[in-house]
């Protein structure tokens, strides 16, 4: 079972809402998953991103592989965090 760290789109029509999630890769984007581990809302200026960052750690240590746009928005969230501390 290979597990992927991906984006779970939620919200209304031309609203879109997106929750990150671990999930195994032969689950549907909206289907089942194993753990939630963050947000990502667009709509805002700048997007805002919230993420559990213990559970992040713990899953890509576990062997999980986040797609591309995860990988930009841990990367993001990070270097956000690293300049308000």
């Amino acid at each position: 079972m290979g597990l992927v760290i991906r984006l779970r789109r939620h919200g209304a029509k031309k609203r879109p809402f997106y929750r990150i999630v671990v999930s195994d890769s032969r689950s549907p984007r909206d289907g089942r998953f194993v753990d939630q581990i963050g947000t990502y809302d667009p709509a805002f200026d700048p997007p805002k991103v919230t993420l559990k960052t213990e559970q992040v750690r713990h899953w890509l240590e576990s062997g999980a592989q986040p797609s591309e746009t995860v990988r930009k928005l841990i990367k993001q969230a990070t270097t956000t965090a690293a300049q308000t501390a």
